[in-house]
């Protein structure tokens, strides 16, 4: 597989995961591909949920040069309503199962916050990676599925839930908050014997814009941690709400938001529109690489 080794002895364990036995090296900032199984994603253009338009999307993102898809089944957008375990799974499976036939090199990222879902398609579509939006707050069985079946995980912040994260989130110092939230949560999973794991702040869950741009200002901050980072923002409210625009048209905003997380240690963009991004990671890496060029 595309920058991926059987041997990850080069590698810092915090700068790299291990995905079924493959490991991908996070030293270069990597990119994951949306797949919405849903028909009410904030964003009409990721959304997926016909199994044969999902692959060849996927094949066009992997091609662009995503490392892995993220395929989801709920939409998170504030106040998105809840749908069952079994309607979630009935979305997810007809897309994962046609990912692993036509595509079964794929790494493959499935964006849950239920642990009889993880469970599920780990068993029937071998999955490589869990993210998800409540870092075990909304499934409290979360942690021990992710160390029983050994999947890397990503563990993203969100105050309240979706219907509700929007009505007035507060913070006393939102990055202090987020660091604390951060450590507590990942000495339990180290506990249960974790160890690939991915922090992502939750840009726009339980966030004011104000206060989702003094994460990205702040994000450096959360190297203390010591694992790899995941920025979340392709055209989300964030993003169009300051250019006064919607998320058709806040493409160019992504890309200069990207740039900026990138700069502040940014390690995995999860993005829909992969082209623009893996462009703007080789254009980071042209500006880290000139730092040790002579000219």
């Amino acid at each position: 597989m595309k920058n991926f080794s059987t041997s990850g002895a080069l590698f810092s364990r915090n700068l790299s995961l291990n995905l079924n036995g493959n490991i991908l090296d996070l030293s270069t900032p990597r990119v994951m591909g949306i797949i919405n199984a849903t028909p009410d994603s904030f964003y009409e253009g990721s959304r997926l949920p016909d199994p044969g338009q999902a692959v060849q999307v996927a094949r066009e993102m992997l091609r662009q040069g995503a490392d892995i898809l993220d395929v989801g089944a709920v939409s998170s957008r504030p106040g998105a309503e809840e749908i069952s375990e079994e309607d979630e799974l009935n979305r997810l499976s007809p897309v994962l199962e046609a990912l692993r036939n036509q595509i079964p090199e794929c790494v493959i990222s499935v964006d849950t916050w239920r642990s009889g879902v993880a469970s599920v398609v780990h068993e029937r579509f071998g999955i490589d990676m869990i993210n998800d939006i409540s870092a075990g707050q909304l499934d409290p069985a979360m942690f021990s599925t992710v160390a029983k079946k050994g999947l890397s995980y990503v563990m993203m912040h969100m105050q309240g839930t979706p219907p509700s994260m929007q009505e007035a989130p507060q913070y006393d110092n939102v990055v202090n908050y987020l660091l604390q939230f951060f450590g507590e949560r990942v000495h339990k999973l180290r506990k249960l014997g974790v160890n690939d794991i991915v922090i992502d702040p939750g840009f726009g869950f339980g966030k004011r814009v104000d206060q989702n741009y003094k994460i990205l200002l702040n994000l450096d901050a959360f190297q203390v941690l010591e694992l790899p980072l995941m920025v979340g923002i392709s055209r989300k409210s964030m993003i169009y709400k300051t250019l006064e625009s919607d998320p058709e048209h806040s493409l160019n905003g992504t890309t200069a938001a990207h740039m900026a997380a990138l700069l502040k240690g940014a390690n995995l963009l999860r993005v829909h529109d992969v082209e623009a991004a893996v462009e703007t990671v080789k254009i980071f890496q042209q500006i880290v690489n000139s730092r040790t060029q002579s000219v």
